[in-house]
């Protein structure tokens, strides 16, 4: 034994029999943890305990219980170890048993890295190596450095060990990596940037992690550096289609601490202060995105940009043939896609939408007719667990009354004249476990009116010519431009399927009346463009003419125009001699409608001098109008008319 040695070992029992331990934080957790090996552990520091190692197979047993975690691991233990190598440290993971199952070190010491323990299989757990860099990690559950003569075992004092817990995707304590060295500096401070290194890709191993469990569902990363958040985003959440936060790192566990109610469970829309429809759209193109949102604020007064990573599906083993690329409004989930985040009423009503997906209640779309009701039917049925599952639209309008009966509720074989001879499978059986979406319900005749209600009540269907009826699980989801109350007011319509109907109603606006028009009129465009194989783009004059328009015919018209402007397109832009816009025919709906004296090319000039004049001034409104010699009131009123929204100021 060393001179060194000798008063290592009289140090130790001072201190750890002691009353009053040294008030250095630092040196607070190895003076502990020296208290614990002898009062706990029964360990004596003049009795040298040889380094344990595992047998191979009780190692592989430790290692694949960290399978998944191992992959992730080794990639970040490879990387620190080619910047601390040459400075003679090794990398060494162990399980939270404190068992050794991944090392990498030089091959050249393997036989005193072996004696030291600082090898594959060896144990670090506290309760029997004493204090060390692994073992009081794995109690103390912080980055920590365990230097020369803070080792509780007199054999390891030549040892430098700095450590870092790892904690998967729910927090739990999974592993610990460990850089160590055979011998070191004597002074504590050599070891300062061996211990960022290693919080630094402990952090990174727990994120790739992350990343890896989470990658089915939305992750929010949010960064402190503009333009690295998509690489170095110190905060994440991810979260499902519903908005619901399902996970978060270590970073998001820090930054909402305490936080009541908890966060897992709670809605990433609550929790950030920001419309669902602003967080989906951060997903359009990374931080580049941020116009949308600006920064970030979180407890504590932190700012940060964000960017969104849209889930990764699992890949079919068939080969499919290559599909265009994805609009931004492409990565949206389903009922997100239908609106801008520019238009609270709109989002609103998503919001109201979605807290009814997979509820079991039967739903009223209202709107006029092309306003996109049976988008909003389609989008609530991708939004449920009933996406894979049929959706069958049913224009109760569009069938001659002397078969809406048979298509509707099916029939069997003879059941009349004229008929197939094996029968058919009406629609609403069709729509078993899917989505029976019933557009224009206003116009089913009375009759039919008392058959739906049986459906909707009992859950049954009875085919014509059938003895007994067959069971069918339904959501249902109608629509109509009528006001189906007047209607019941007048007995042309059945009052108790009015309430069967109407477990909630969804009033679509006209286009006229939607603030994200150009929002609207962009992700059709790259629609239609895409389906036509057409590279044209839509200039600004076009933009501002169709945003000028009344839209009588709501998004139905709008996506003919658009359709036939590519089609008449033959430069790289469609202009506005290019778009066939109906003329303008005022509404009795239509509160906000130019007067009908105005022609659409004036319409057009005058949102481009408006949006020239507030860009010159800033979006100074006041300034912006007294330049055009309107007053402010009036220049309120045109941007309201022309869809012309301010930028947001972050």
């Amino acid at each position: 034994m060393t001179s060194l040695q000798s008063r290592h070992i009289d140090n130790v029992y001072s201190i750890a029999t002691g009353t009053a331990l040294r008030a250095d934080p630092a040196a607070s957790l190895v003076h502990k943890s020296w208290a614990r090996c002898v009062r706990d552990h029964g360990l004596d520091p003049s009795r040298p305990t040889p380094a344990r190692i595992l047998p191979a197979q009780e190692v592989r047993v430790h290692q694949q219980q960290l399978e998944h975690f191992l992959r992730a691991a080794r990639a970040g233990m490879e990387d620190i170890y080619r910047r601390v190598a040459e400075l003679g440290y090794m990398v060494l993971l162990t399980d939270a048993e404190g068992i050794t199952v991944d090392y990498i070190g030089n091959p050249a010491w393997d036989d005193q890295l072996r004696r030291a323990g600082l090898y594959l299989g060896a144990d670090w757990n506290e309760a029997h190596a004493g204090t060390c860099g692994v073992g009081t990690c794995l109690i103390e559950r912080q980055p920590m450095t365990c230097h020369q003569t803070e080792h509780f075992d007199a054999t390891h004092i030549a040892l430098t060990c700095t450590t870092a817990p790892l904690f998967d995707h729910s927090g739990k304590l999974t592993a610990i990596l460990d850089v160590s060295a055979l011998r070191s500096p004597e002074a504590r401070e050599s070891q300062h940037l061996v211990r960022h290194l290693v919080s630094i890709y402990a952090r990174m191993i727990e994120d790739a992690d992350f990343l890896r469990h989470f990658r089915g569902h939305w992750i929010l990363r949010l960064g402190s550096a503009f333009g690295l958040v998509d690489v170095a985003g110190e905060v994440m959440l991810a979260f499902d289609e519903g908005g619901t936060v399902v996970g978060a790192n270590g970073g998001a566990r820090e930054v909402f601490l305490g936080r009541q109610p908890p966060l897992l469970g709670g809605a990433v829309s609550e929790l950030l202060h920001l419309p669902m429809g602003a967080i989906w759209r951060l997903g359009n193109g990374g931080a580049s995105a941020l116009p949308f949102a600006h920064t970030v604020l979180l407890p504590g007064g932190g700012e940060y940009h964000a960017s969104l990573i849209a889930p990764r599906l699992r890949r079919s083993p068939v080969t499919a043939s290559p599909s265009p690329a994805p609009q931004p409004s492409d990565r949206l989930p389903p009922l997100e896609r239908i609106a801008g985040d520019d238009d609270p009423a709109m989002q609103q009503l998503i919001a109201q939408a979605r807290r009814l997906v997979d509820r079991g209640i039967h739903v009223l779309v209202e709107g006029e007719t092309g306003s996109g009701k049976e988008v909003l039917a389609r989008a609530l049925h991708g939004a449920s667990r009933r996406a894979a599952l049929p959706f069958v639209a049913v224009n109760c309008a569009a069938i001659p009354d002397s078969l809406i009966e048979s298509e509707l509720f099916g029939y069997t074989p003879g059941s009349f004249t004229g008929g197939r001879a094996k029968g058919m499978k009406g629609l609403i059986a069709q729509a078993d476990r899917g989505t029976l979406f019933l557009d224009e319900i206003g116009d089913m005749p009375m009759a039919l009116q008392t058959r739906l209600l049986r459906v909707l009540s009992e859950g049954e269907v009875l085919p014509l010519g059938a003895e007994s009826p067959q069971r069918v699980d339904l959501a249902v989801v109608a629509a109509t431009h009528r006001d189906l109350s007047a209607l019941v007011a007048a007995g042309r319509f059945r009052e108790d399927l009015y309430y069967r109907l109407c477990g909630a109603v969804l009033k679509l606006p006209p286009l006229r009346a939607r603030r994200d028009r150009r929002y609207l009129i962009e992700a059709m465009f790259h629609e239609e463009a895409a389906a036509m194989g057409s590279a044209a783009r839509l200039s600004e004059a076009a933009m501002l003419r169709l945003m000028a328009h009344d839209w009588p015919g709501n998004l139905r018209e709008l996506r003919n125009v658009l359709r036939l402007a590519l089609a008449l397109c033959t430069g790289a832009s469609i202009t506005p001699k290019e778009l066939r816009l109906a003329p303008h025919r005022p509404s009795l709906d239509h509160r906000d409608a130019m007067p009908s004296t105005v022609d659409d090319e004036d319409s057009a000039a005058d949102a481009t001098r408006l949006l020239d004049a507030l860009q010159r001034h800033r979006w100074h409104v006041a300034r912006a109008a007294q330049a055009l010699g309107i007053s402010r009131a009036t220049a309120y009123r045109h941007m309201k008319r022309f869809g012309i929204v301010a930028p947001q100021r972050g």
